[in-house]
């Protein structure tokens, strides 16, 4: 499958960088067209301009009035870069029905944790760690899941797990998992391209034991 990525991104877009980076060394084929962000400080809008990408702002507050909603501004902007793949990079807004539905079985998010054990309302963040150490978990980890119209709800594509160690903290179990956020995502982008992952099946990719 051809790559054409629209990413939205709220903040500091280490996500972003990380699949950037993988496309500009060769190894993910794929084409960035465009990041839209809600947050006209995000760190990413940076990334984006530093890798030539072009960067929108839309929120609530301010998005094109020739459009009845947020939501329909999302949808038209990332068919007007025609984008065939969104890509959530620590977006903090829930996706609109009208972008879930132009773009279906076509958004995926990386969580901070192995769903589906600490998804849903308001796990983000330091959150999820905080959640995983207090239940005194062994394991945590990243997983990318496609979209649907419920928080981390949507079809598993691949899990990657990392230990949790007894001196953890929120801090030290965020960094090991933003490690292997890095790498998973880009791997996950490279097996849809290589058509490891076809999308419309939801198939994915195996789970590990």
């Amino acid at each position: 499958m051809e790559l054409r990525i629209g990413f939205l991104a709220s903040h500091n877009g280490s996500n972003l960088q990380a699949i950037l980076e993988n496309i500009s060394s060769g190894y993910l084929k794929a084409k960035p067209m465009v990041l839209i962000t809600n947050n006209s400080n995000a760190k990413a809008s940076k990334i984006a301009d530093d890798s030539c990408l072009v960067s929108i702002c839309l929120n609530k507050k301010d998005y094109p009035q020739i459009f009845v909603s947020l939501d329909e501004a999302i949808a038209e902007t990332l068919k007007e870069y025609d984008v065939n793949l969104v890509v959530l990079a620590g977006y903090m807004n829930k996706i609109g029905p009208l972008t879930l539905s132009a773009y279906k079985n076509r958004i995926l998010n990386i969580h901070p944790a192995l769903l589906p054990k600490y998804g849903g309302d308001g796990m983000y963040g330091w959150f999820v760690h905080e959640a995983v150490l207090r239940a005194g978990e062994k394991e945590s980890g990243a997983t990318v899941h496609m979209l649907n119209e419920d928080y981390d709800k949507g079809p598993i594509l691949a899990r990657c797990k990392v230990s949790v160690y007894p001196e953890d903290d929120v801090n030290t179990l965020a960094k090991r998992v933003l490690k292997v956020e890095h790498q998973l995502y880009s791997q996950v982008l490279r097996d849809i391209q290589l058509d490891r992952i076809d999308l419309d099946c939801m198939s994915g990719l195996s789970l590990p034991d």
